[in-house]
This record gives structure tokens, C-alpha cells and sequence, in this order.
């Protein structure tokens, strides 16, 4: 009997673990718990002293499940706020003395690489090209594929901590993605790929995507099958922000589909959303619970 694999993935907002038997392909645990690695980050002091010590509990915790399961590898890597850091390396040795876990800094090309992996595993129509966005906590992926192969990436330094924490209001935060889309723009432009983009099949994964498929569905519970492959028009999308902007954080808790932790992020997400398939002219997306995590567990 084969041993299970396990990966972890410690985001600016989220940190996961998934533990998973190979051959055949079978979940055996997910773990997601919102620790705000990126709260209170400031380019002076990088990860603040409270988000560290969310986050090594949260790792302490897998690192304890991973036991329990005797898992044959494992593979964690964290992503934005780390790299970002001034700090980083040493929240990085804080954790490997703490939990015993190996943390793997990666950069942005690799973290749209592997995220392009675990897309591809469960998106139902792969034919033609891909047009992935990963919006996270720190930033955003985006990926043109060919054939489940990346030919463009780039990372954005518009995630949804970053953009809530960093900026006052809506307005702001609308103005910093334009100005970061308007780079990404020039820069497929240059590459001759700006049309190539534009038409291919728009993909979205990690939290904002999943919550906006949860909303529009009305999901109590949450479920990774019916959110996977999930059509989202931009104009579900325009109602939901909509609907979310003018209540108080916790009104949106109220709003079956939104998961707690992300009731102040929510808008900052929506908008990196719609921004994006207006600036490109998407009028839909497809949504894929299955990205940076899945992708790891697919490389062990």
C-alpha cells in the first residue's frame, strides 16, 4: 500500500492543506484556515508579529495531521506576503524550528505554473487556449496556456489584503488594478499576445472566484463539485458586488456562500474581477476550486 502526499500552501490571506492518496487520485483531508499572513504587513517591519503567530499555529496544526496520516512527502510553499517580506527568511526559520515544516518560497512564475497544474486536472473543457487569474491575498497570477502549457505569466501586486489594507475605498482600489492591468496590458501587447488573451476561455480559482460561484449559487454548505466548472457571466458578477458593497462586514456574513474571514476582502476581490473582464472584454468566466494546492500534490 502506497503512502499519501501532502502539501501545504500558506497564502497572504489563507493557509491549506491537502493530504491525498496518488494512484488512484483521493482526498483524504483538506484543512483551510484564514490566518491573514499579510495583516499588518508594512514594507518596513514585512510580517507583523500577531499574523506570525497565526499562521504557526494554523502550521503547527497541520503539521500534526500530516503525522497522523504518515504522510511519504510533503511539500510547502508560501507565496507573496513572504517573499515580499523583510522578515520572510526568518519567519520562514521560526516555522522550520516551530512545526518542523520546510517552507518553500516560490516566486510568482512558478506559483502561476503550478495553479495552471490544478486548473487543468478538473477544468471539463481544455480545448484551445486558457486565460487563468489566481486572485490572492498578495497578488495576482495571470497565465495564457496553449495546450496546459503557460506561454505568459505574470504576478500583479494587486491582492485582496494588500489592495483592503492599503487603500480607502473602493475608488482607490479600483484605480491601482486599472493601473496594474494597464502594465499587464503592454506587456502581451509586446509579446504579440493581446488578442490571444482577450479570446481565450477565462478561468478563475482561489477564494474570490470560489466565493463568487458560492453566492450565486446560494451554497449553505459548501461544496467543491458543484462550484468546479461553474459559469459565472459578468453580470452575475456586477449583482453580486452590488448586492455586497453597501453592507457592513457582518451584514455579509449574512449572505449564504460567503465564508467568514473573507467578509472585509470580498470587495476587494469582486473588483480585481470585474476589472479584469472589463479591461479584456470577457463576458464570462469559468470557476476552478482546484489551483496552487492540487498543482503540489500533482508535482510529489
Amino acid at each position: 500500500m502506497t503512502r499519501p502526499v501532502a502539501a501545504i500552501d500558506l497564502g497572504t490571506n489563507t493557509a491549506r492543506l491537502l493530504i491525498a492518496d496518488k494512484a488512484p487520485y483521493r482526498q483524504l483531508l483538506l484543512n483551510r484556515t484564514i490566518t491573514r499572513l499579510g495583516g499588518g504587513f508594512t514594507r518596513e517591519r514585512g510580517l507583523s508579529q500577531e499574523a506570525q503567530l497565526r499562521s504557526v499555529a494554523a502550521l503547527q496544526e497541520f503539521a500534526d495531521q500530516i503525522s497522523r496520516f504518515g504522510a511519504a512527502s510533503v511539500r510547502a510553499v508560501t507565496t507573496s506576503a513572504v517573499r515580499d517580506a523583510v522578515n520572510g527568511a526568518a519567519f520562514c526559520r521560526r516555522v522550520r524550528e516551530e512545526t518542523g515544516i520546510e517552507l518553500e518560497v516560490i516566486d510568482g512564475a512558478e506559483e502561476a505554473d503550478l495553479t495552471l497544474r490544478g486548473v487543468a486536472a478538473v477544468i471539463d473543457d481544455k480545448r484551445g487556449e486558457l486565460a487563468v487569474f489566481d486572485v490572492g491575498g498578495g497578488s495576482t497570477e495571470y497565465t495564457l496556456a496553449v495546450e496546459e502549457k503557460a506561454v505568459f505569466s505574470r504576478s500583479l501586486p494587486v491582492g485582496v489584503v494588500r489592495l483592503t489594507e492599503g487603500k480607502v475605498g473602493v475608488a482607490q482600489m479600483e484605480d491601482k488594478i486599472s493601473r496594474e492591468l494597464a502594465v499587464l496590458q503592454r506587456e502581451l501587447a509586446a509579446e504579440g499576445l493581446s488578442e490571444r488573451f482577450s479570446r481565450a476561455g477565462l478561468i478563475g480559482t482561489a477564494g474570490t472566484a470560489t466565493t463568487l460561484a458560492a453566492v450565486q449559487i446560494g451554497m449553505q454548505d459548501y461544496d467543491y463539485r458543484r462550484v468546479n466548472n461553474h459559469t459565472m457571466p459578468l453580470s452575475e458578477v456586477e449583482r453580486i458586488f452590488e448586492l455586497l458593497r453597501p453592507l457592513t462586514p457582518k451584514e455579509r456574513l449574512q449572505v449564504p456562500g460567503l465564508e467568514p474571514g473573507r467578509e472585509d476582502l470580498i470587495i476587494a476581490g469582486i473588483l480585481v474581477v470585474l476589472v479584469t473582464m472589463r479591461v479584456f472584454g470577457f463576458r464570462t468566466f469559468k470557476v476552478s476550486d482546484s489551483g496552487l494546492l492540487e498543482g503540489l500534490i500533482l508535482g510529489l
